[in-house]
């Protein structure tokens, strides 16, 4: 029974909670009239379940069904904090990581919408808090999310490096250069040997 209920209660608290961080957006509807009646269903494997996005006027609406919508994704856990990266795609594909049906602008108008919610928080706190102290949960708010964002960009640099100094999967930049190098001077040598054959020729 509580697994039955579980998606319903799952499409509830997340459409109440778009709602808020939209409400808190003062360009957010503005915004979201270009998503106006497109349908986004986005498939976790794991999981088995499959959630339907509907841009409204001012809301976004989640539900269940099977129909056809503009857009439709299946992907992994694994592969889900990845998706942000418009460069990892064609990689998760050919993975079998990720597949895609449908018109996939729906799917990037979607992610630009949810990525550039910025709510007032501050606005909204002040309510309840005060101005003062609105203002200063505001700020710590920031404050957090400058800290996680150049952790994310930390972490992402350090598997670059472990990727390229222990790993060995992709060259870096002195290698590159000095492969293009290489490149260069065979390429010159082999223009000297075949100009020397043309000479022998004649």
């Amino acid at each position: 029974m509580l697994a039955a209920l579980l998606p319903q209660l799952l499409c509830a608290s997340a459409e109440r909670l778009s709602q808020s961080l939209i409400s808190m957006d003062s360009g957010a509807t503005e915004r979201l009239k270009k998503l106006q009646g497109k349908q986004l269903a986005f498939t976790l494997r794991e999981l088995k379940l499959r959630l339907v996005l509907t841009a409204g006027a001012d809301r976004l609406l989640f539900n269940q069904h099977n129909e056809t919508v503009d857009c439709a994704i299946s992907t992994d856990l694994a592969s889900l904090r990845q998706l942000r990266d418009a460069s990892q795609l064609t990689r998760l594909i050919k993975a079998d990581a990720l597949q895609i049906e449908g018109d996939i602008q729906v799917a990037q108008q979607y992610s630009y919408f949810l990525q550039s919610l910025d709510p007032d928080w501050q606005e909204a706190l002040s309510g309840y808090v005060g101005d003062a102290m609105a203002h200063k949960i505001a700020l710590s708010i920031k404050q957090l999310q400058s800290y996680l964002q150049l952790k994310s960009q930390l972490v992402g640099q350090s598997v670059t490096m472990l990727a390229q100094d222990e790993l060995l999967l992709t060259p870096g930049s002195l290698e590159l250069q000095q492969f293009s190098q290489e490149v260069s001077e065979l390429s010159a040598r082999v223009a000297r040997l075949t100009a020397s054959l043309s000479d022998l020729k004649e």
